[in-house]
């Protein structure tokens, strides 16, 4: 199974959401995914990642409070999944 980084995440999240023309250095780090202004996801935007995140990695995100957590930005989301792997 690939390894969560902060570029393949980017590219997980381009290719769940349909975001045409963007590319995964359009997607800073360290910036919100829920909320950004620049991106305008939601929160059934969030539950498209989650579900993806979950089929590409195998790691369930938890609660709604750790995934609010997981989902704060590529950063955050590239580390909860390297905590949950190993």
């Amino acid at each position: 199974m690939p390894e969560p980084t902060p570029l393949r995440l980017k590219q997980l999240i381009i290719a769940t959401l349909k975001l045409e023309g963007t590319q995964p250095e359009d997607i800073p780090d360290d910036e919100p995914l829920i909320g950004s202004p620049r991106f305008g996801f939601d929160s059934i935007d969030a539950l498209e990642i989650a579900l993806a995140v979950e089929k590409q990695f195998g790691v369930k995100l938890g609660s709604s409070e750790e995934s609010r957590q997981a989902l704060a930005s590529v950063s955050a989301l590239a580390a909860y999944l390297a905590k949950q792997r190993g």
